[in-house]
């Protein structure tokens, strides 16, 4: 199977929230609960962003999935710092290409000039953890009971990479 990487446009909005609605009504991956505008998932992924970029992920030539860096923080002391943010199809999961896309990220993020690469993950979300372990990420922070869906009281775990 071919992954390849493209850069995500303001015309990929339909393909992309379709995936991300998936992750928002099925899912505890995002704290999302109710599926989002497209203003708000513009804002949300940085589109025509030289700094921080999003692509949408390939496989064979059909949408896989979306994914973005993104500022961990906007206060300029960490920019030094990215947050690596992935969403694959669901029919696309298992299959390595979550794998090449975090290393597509860093990659990108070191061209970039970032130093840290950060992976914020929901603590019951094992599939993530795992990929971002995989890939070199140590677990950085634990925060317990922060969110809530599903009537389900949900930790949130910080995965980083330091890249010098």
């Amino acid at each position: 199977m071919e992954i390849t990487f493209e850069k995500a446009t303001l015309n990929d909005l339909v393909a992309i929230k379709e995936i991300y609605d998936y992750y928002i009504t099925e899912t505890t991956a995002t704290f999302h609960t109710h599926p989002i505008s497209f203003e708000e998932l513009r804002e949300m992924i940085p589109f025509y962003n030289k700094k921080y970029p999003s692509f949408l992920i390939k496989a064979d030539n059909k949408t896989a999935g979306f994914c973005f860096l993104a500022p961990f923080k906007k206060r300029q002391a960490y920019n030094r710092s990215a947050e690596a943010t992935v969403y694959l199809k669901p029919e696309f999961c298992g299959q390595g290409i979550g794998y090449k896309t975090v290393n597509f990220l860093e990659e990108t993020a070191k061209r970039k000039g970032f130093n840290v690469l950060l992976g914020t993950i929901t603590g019951t979300h094992e599939r993530s953890i795992r990929l971002f372990a995989k890939c070199g990420f140590e677990k950085c922070a634990h925060f317990k009971q922060v969110g809530q869906k599903f009537d389900e009281l949900l930790d949130v775990v910080v995965y980083q990479k330091i890249l010098d």
